[in-house]
């Protein structure tokens, strides 16, 4: 776990400075500089394109990191990358073709609540063909065990560009529809920042041949183009389907309210850059007693430090959203609903990865299918009703079906098991702190009010859960902290 924990320390670090920056621009910028319309329509476009993502890659990122192993040469890693980097262009093609026949059918159809969204739809494709290849140049560096400097594209340069455009847009210097323009040239570059980068970790030597096992990589990457497309789905089609029944500007409300939740992910986001591979390399060899115990090891640690954050939120939500304007302010349900789903997602560790690495990808497929179907149709009826709740309900209610048919799956066919009792006292530590510390704030401004606060919840917190020696890990890192500020 050294190689794991030394990335994944990096990767949090580097997200949680990305997730700042977002934060200033979700929580003030985009609301200040952009408006509620424009960035409804900038969260409509980005999620949208997140969600036929896996589709304009084909897959290909996590092909790559599942078959990568199994080739031993530099030429044949070489022929493996040059016909995966070539796969998406079978659906690329016609779906381009299909996409300039149909473009006015499909934008007014996706336009009929929020006419404002017609012009734009042509650059949902766009963008989704950017993150595709980003994720895939983004893959080869992974299977090569730097995942740093990746993560610091994706999450830092990504958003310091979309900073330098909102103050462009404050300033006057261009209009929010020059904006949101800009969006695929933005996307685009960060592309070719991670191809160079690929490049210099292990330069690409492109040989076109047709590979040997050619016909078990494309099948596994079509059922991850569905498995993929299914898990997008189940993270974004609600802001898509807000804005096909209510109007745009709700978008902005919850996207503000889901950039909250979310923050609640970023240490399994970070520790998944580097234990994907790991998994994909331990099953490849069989070697299961060792993949159990990273299993159980990545369970309780991010339960630890997701339940951290989670608390941080939760025990803050009602001040933070004191320094919204008024509109936003609805979204505390969402953040609550979202949030819980996402925490019971991190306890799960590594669990997508030992699927997708797997014998059994193809029967979770299946599942997935069932699942999407029916976050679709929940959206369809909590959304008019409910408006932005309920399309937090509904997300609720599938990422957690989904989530538990998937441990259930790990449990059963594979005998592998993420919980131990230190499951349950971490989650009895992490009820206890709510219990203490939501239903009270300071008498202060909001950001003293926040700053003081979670400076005692975080004290507390990982005070209480060192000395309980829930996780070796988690105990690792915070000696490795107060051996730094030379406190230990």
């Amino acid at each position: 776990m050294g190689i794991v924990i030394n990335q994944s320390i990096k990767n949090t670090i580097i997200t949680y400075i990305g997730f700042v920056i977002g934060a200033a621009n979700t929580l003030f910028m985009y609301p200040h500089f952009l408006g509620e319309t424009y960035y409804g329509l900038t969260s409509y476009l980005l999620s949208s394109a997140n969600v036929i993502m896996p589709l304009m890659a084909f897959g290909v990122h996590n092909t790559l990191i599942k078959f990568f192993t199994q080739y031993k040469t530099e030429k044949e890693k070489g022929q493996f990358l040059t016909f995966v980097l070539l796969l998406p262009f079978i659906l690329l093609l016609p779906m381009a073709i299909l996409g300039y026949l149909t473009y006015d059918t499909i934008a007014s159809f996706l336009s009929r609540e929020n006419p404002i969204i017609y012009d734009f739809v042509w650059q949902i494709p766009v963008i989704g063909l950017c993150m595709g290849y980003f994720e895939i140049f983004y893959a080869w560096v992974k299977v090569h065990m730097q995942s740093v400097f990746g993560s610091f594209v994706k999450e830092i340069v990504l958003r310091v560009f979309i900073t330098i455009f909102l103050f462009a847009v404050y300033f006057k210097w261009i209009s929010p529809v020059v904006f949101i323009n800009s969006l695929m040239l933005i996307y685009l570059a960060s592309m070719l920042v991670m191809f160079l980068y690929a490049m210099k970790v292990k330069r690409i030597a492109f040989s076109f041949v047709m590979l040997s096992n050619s016909k078990s990589v494309l099948v596994y990457s079509v059922f991850i183009i569905l498995s993929g497309s299914i898990a997008n789905m189940l993270l974004d089609i609600d802001k898509n389907m807000i804005g096909q029944y209510i109007k745009i500007e709700n978008v902005a409300y919850y996207s503000v309210a889901i950039f909250i939740a979310t923050v609640i992910s970023v240490p399994s986001r970070a520790m998944h850059q580097i234990t994907y591979p790991i998994t994909a390399k331990l099953m490849t060899e069989g070697k299961y007693v060792e993949l159990n115990e990273l299993y159980k090891k990545t369970s309780i640690t991010l339960q630890i430090i997701g339940g951290l954050v989670f608390i941080g939120v939760l025990v803050n939500i009602n001040q933070l959203y004191l320094l919204l304007p008024g509109n936003y302010r609805g979204g505390i349900f969402v953040v609550f609903t979202i949030g819980f789903s996402k925490y019971f997602d991190l306890i799960l560790g590594n669990n997508n990865a030992i699927i997708f690495n797997s014998k059994f990808y193809k029967a979770v497929l299946f599942l997935g299918l069932f699942l999407a179907v029916l976050a679709i149709s929940l959206n369809m009826i909590f959304i008019p009703i409910y408006g932005i709740n309920g399309a937090a309900i509904a997300t609720l209610i599938s990422i957690t079906l989904y989530s538990i048919a998937k441990l259930l799956f790990v449990i059963l066919k594979m005998k592998l098991y993420p919980f131990s009792k230190q499951t349950l006292v971490s989650f009895a530590i992490f009820s206890i702190f709510f219990g203490v510390f939501y239903f009270w704030d300071f008498p202060f401004h909001p950001i003293p009010n926040i700053v003081l606060k979670s400076t005692i919840v975080i004290g507390l917190y990982v005070l209480v859960n060192y000395k309980m020696q829930l996780s070796l890990d988690f105990n690792n890192v915070v000696d490795v902290v107060l051996k730094k500020l030379r406190l230990n």
